[in-house]
């Protein structure tokens, strides 16, 4: 009876684990390094914020973009990329207007690409700035209207802005762009003045309000830097707005800041040298917008020269060959806006086979089997061995259960006859576990390559199977679409995942069967539970599971079959007491 309680609350907890574990992970297990803060009386403070306060205007109201656009169309200079479309923004010299024309909303060709950038005073306001921070009036601030040398900002086409301050200074950005998602600015002082002037240039991305995208243990989304070469995934949204003055501030010699979303970044990249950069993440809370931004040490002119400050802005997919150019050709890790997780070393190699096989084939969903088979083949010497000792144990059974039978009174004596049993008949009574705990590593590495690489984005395999990186949409709790209803995200069960339990539990029919029914009747419900439980996971990483299932359930039934089928448990032998002499005769009755 014991067993059996302890049975169910093994099931329990793990069905607990399986739905639970996204919000227990979030509250205590943080999926990469601290935050750059210090302890003061026990508690995690920041450090001392920075000399820079660069803020955005606060707009009076929200209005329409294509509005906003409109009114602004003639102090806007065009961006036009292969990849990018857009325009910049000569009041403040921002970047405020950007789409990445080769990503859509949705898996419809048809469908807007996907805005990265929008004007201050527009829902979703995000945007790009670049500036000084020195006397007032005597550098430009974000309300300078900037003039521009050239009709568009292209690869190959620079563009210059300038703004003269009436005192000798003219200021200039040289902005440039490359084939694909990184911008280049060169801040320049020229000093037609008698003394000397010193300023400080800054950057800065700015945004109003969170992302739509969930921070979670499995990918982090927010603000986010490098800073002295080590990652920082521990500040969120809800972080820097609870900071004391709504504030976070790092040191830093070199780096990177920005806002990192589930597959799209925008950072601004300091020069890289020795000079140290002061860093915040900043929150207004009277317009709820969030400012990551860095201020570099003070340059200086003297009279009859310039000063030159050279920076960088990403903005765009985080598509991990293009970001690992990127770091090598800056010198800071820009890959690590991929929040890979621990075990890093493990995904970015099945990341990059999943690629390949997709390169070669051309479709994702075949490229997710490939691997599967690539995987098996190579844990093929192990399975088989496990696997065939699993066949024995099914031989075994009845054995077990007369075992069992025998001594349903002596449990130590019960333990010491099975493991006897097993080691005369040379098998092991956890056959079945080292397959799959081998491909735990493997089944969450392609979880997360599915989730956060932007490769493996609006991938179709077949049939309705349109998007692998999402759920499967097609569930007959609604007639597969021909109710017009969307059931909820518990019970709107795919046929992946429907296929993914049968599969489950044809593999436990087909390996030993626990000998007590209680156990037998909860293990039965397994693969039903996960049905449920993965039924929100990716339809890749389904077809990985369901593959997986089907290389196991043929494995398992070839093994099976070679060994042969259970014999039966033969009938107890009855133990008639033995008597001695002869019996006395009754008496007949008269």
């Amino acid at each position: 009876m014991n067993d059996n309680k302890n049975m169910i609350l093994a099931v329990v907890l793990s069905a607990l684990v399986l739905l639970g574990w996204g919000l227990l992970s979030d509250a205590y297990f943080p999926t990469a390094n601290p935050p750059v803060t210090k302890i003061e009386q026990g508690k995690q403070v920041p450090v001392a914020r920075p000399a820079s306060d660069p803020a955005a205007e606060t707009p009076s109201a929200i209005r329409d973009r294509n509005l906003v656009l409109s009114e602004t169309r003639g102090q806007r200079v065009p961006i036009a990329t292969p990849r990018l479309a857009g325009s910049i923004n000569l009041k403040g010299a921002r970047i405020d207007d950007l789409t990445l024309t080769s990503e859509r909303e949705t898996i419809d060709p048809n469908s807007p690409p996907i805005r990265l950038f929008s004007p201050s005073g527009t829902p979703d306001s995000y945007f790009a700035e670049w500036g000084w921070r020195g006397e007032r009036g005597t550098v430009p601030d974000g309300n300078t209207v900037w003039q521009s040398s050239g009709g568009r900002l292209a690869p190959g086409a620079p563009v210059t802005l300038s703004w003269a301050n009436g005192t000798g200074q003219t200021f200039q950005i040289l902005l440039t762009v490359d084939d694909n998602y990184m911008f280049r600015a060169e801040q320049r002082i020229l000093n037609r003045g008698t003394d000397r002037f010193t300023a400080q240039p800054y950057s800065l991305v700015s945004r109003v309000g969170p992302s739509r995208d969930i921070d979670s243990w499995t990918v982090h989304v927010g603000p986010m830097g490098v800073f002295d070469g080590v990652a920082d995934y521990g500040n969120n949204y809800d972080t820097v707005a609870e900071a004391p003055g709504g504030r976070i501030a790092h040191s830093s010699e070199g780096g990177w800041v920005g806002f990192t979303d589930k597959y799209w970044l925008a950072a601004v990249i300091p020069s890289q040298g020795a000079r140290t950069v002061e860093a915040e993440f900043r929150h207004i809370q009277a317009t709820n917008r969030f400012q990551a931004a860095y201020v570099a040490g003070a340059v200086s002119a003297r009279p009859g020269t310039a000063a030159v400050y050279s920076s960088h802005l990403f903005a765009g997919a985080k598509e991990v060959q293009q970001l690992d150019l990127y770091s090598e050709q800056l010198g800071t890790p820009l890959e690590q806006a991929i929040d890979w997780g621990w075990f890093e070393w493990f995904m970015i190699p099945i990341f990059a086979l999943l690629n390949w096989l997709f390169a070669q084939i051309g479709n994702f969903g075949v490229a997710i089997i490939a691997l599967t088979l690539i995987v098996r083949l190579l844990l093929f010497p192990i399975a088989q061995k496990q696997f065939a000792s699993m066949a024995k144990m099914r031989v075994l059974q009845p054995k077990m259960k007369a075992i069992q039978d025998r001594h349903a009174d002596d449990r130590p004596r019960m333990q010491q006859e099975m493991m006897k049993l097993y080691k005369e008949e040379k098998v092991n009574p956890m056959a079945g576990c080292l397959p799959i705990l081998l491909q735990i590593p493997i089944f969450y590495a392609l979880y997360k390559v599915l989730m956060v690489s932007v490769e493996m984005r609006h991938k179709p395999f077949a049939l309705w199977i349109q998007d692998l990186s999402a759920p499967d949409p097609l569930t007959p709790v609604n007639l597969f679409g021909y109710l017009d209803f969307t059931p909820p995200s518990i019970l709107a069960i795919g046929i992946l995942p429907i296929l993914l339990g049968i599969s489950m539990g044809l593999q436990f029919r087909l390996g030993p069967q626990a000998t007590d029914p209680v156990q037998r009747q909860i293990f039965s419900l397994m693969p039903w539970i996960l049905m449920f439980a993965m039924a929100t996971f990716a339809a890749g990483f389904q077809v990985y599971w369901i593959t997986s299932n089907l290389i196991s359930i043929a494995q398992i039934w070839y093994l099976n079959r070679k060994f042969g089928k259970p014999e039966p448990a033969q009938a107890p032998v009855a133990i008639v007491p033995k008597t001695t002499g002869t019996p006395k005769k009754r008496p007949k009755k008269r």
